[in-house]
């Protein structure tokens, strides 16, 4: 059976691309904070990118704000990304933002509105609850997970960097214990984890941990990530492992399509020079 990360793998291929383009319609970014503005600012970013993207990442919050209106705007972007894949005859994997969390009978609500309702691909999860709040949106056997594991936000030491005793002797940041656990829950080929690229450190640390996972990527450009430092330090053996992700270094470039050309071609630039 086809797994999430080896239908990622396939439209990684198709498209020679490792970036993620973020669907964060910011009020601030539309004409008027409506959730018909939201839609169509991410219509037009999908529609613009979709030849350089290996995957699409709305997030939720961008939605929800908007009430009912909001949901069903999210809905069409969702689908939006089907059309664009069926006219390129590949798949366009969509990672849902929601950074969910909870105890297991609310998780498998949480998983059945993102699997079923909206028909996404993947989920990003907050591990901190444990394995059990997982396990819901595990059994989905066809799609994704990433975990939080060394954010890009400022306070992410706070509790990330926190050094913690594994076994009998072994003390480490937290963050790397979380990678380790990804790494043996990982039996379905389906956990990924989210790792920050403005610290690189912590992002090699990360991949020595978690040498097989895919890294779901944020933090290069505004948040100070540098993308080859990020791509020195995070990219698995193979080449691959990692889908970067850029939201307004793309929906506020004068040409979106362009700039996600860009991305895309640095990438693979970067990645021709790491394999000489």
């Amino acid at each position: 059976m086809e797994t999430f990360f080896s239908f990622l793998a396939k439209r990684v291929d198709d498209c020679s691309s490792l970036l993620c383009v973020g669907l964060d319609p910011h009020p601030s970014d539309l004409p008027t904070p409506t959730a018909e503005a939201a839609r169509i600012f991410c219509l037009r970013l999908i529609k613009a990118t979709a030849p350089y993207a290996a995957a699409f990442k709305p997030n939720a919050a961008f939605f929800e704000l908007y009430g009912p209106e909001g949901w069903t705007a999210l809905k069409d972007v969702i689908a939006a990304v089907q059309e664009e894949s069926d006219r390129l005859g590949s798949m366009i994997p969509v990672i849902l933002d929601a950074k969910r969390g909870d105890i297991a009978s609310t998780a498998e609500a949480y998983a059945q509105s993102a699997f079923e309702h909206l028909s996404v691909h993947a989920i990003t999860l907050s591990p901190y609850l444990g394995k059990d709040s997982i396990d819901p949106f595990l059994a989905y056997k066809e799609k994704g997970v990433f975990l939080l594991c060394k954010t890009s936000n400022p306070g992410a030491a706070d509790l990330q960097d926190l050094p913690v005793t594994v076994g009998a002797q072994q003390v480490v940041p937290l963050h790397v214990h979380i990678a380790q656990l990804a790494q043996t829950w990982n039996t379905g080929n389906n956990i990924g984890l989210v790792v920050g690229a403005n610290q690189p450190e912590a992002l090699a640390r990360v991949r020595l941990a978690a040498s097989s996972l895919w890294f779901l990527v944020p933090g290069v450009g505004t948040q100070g990530g540098d993308l080859e430092t990020a791509l020195r330090s995070g990219l698995r053996e193979d080449g691959k492992g990692m889908l970067i992700n850029v939201s307004r270094g793309i929906s506020r470039a004068e040409n979106p399509a362009k700039a996600a050309a860009e991305m895309r071609d640095a990438i693979i630039n970067i990645q021709y020079g790491l394999k000489r």
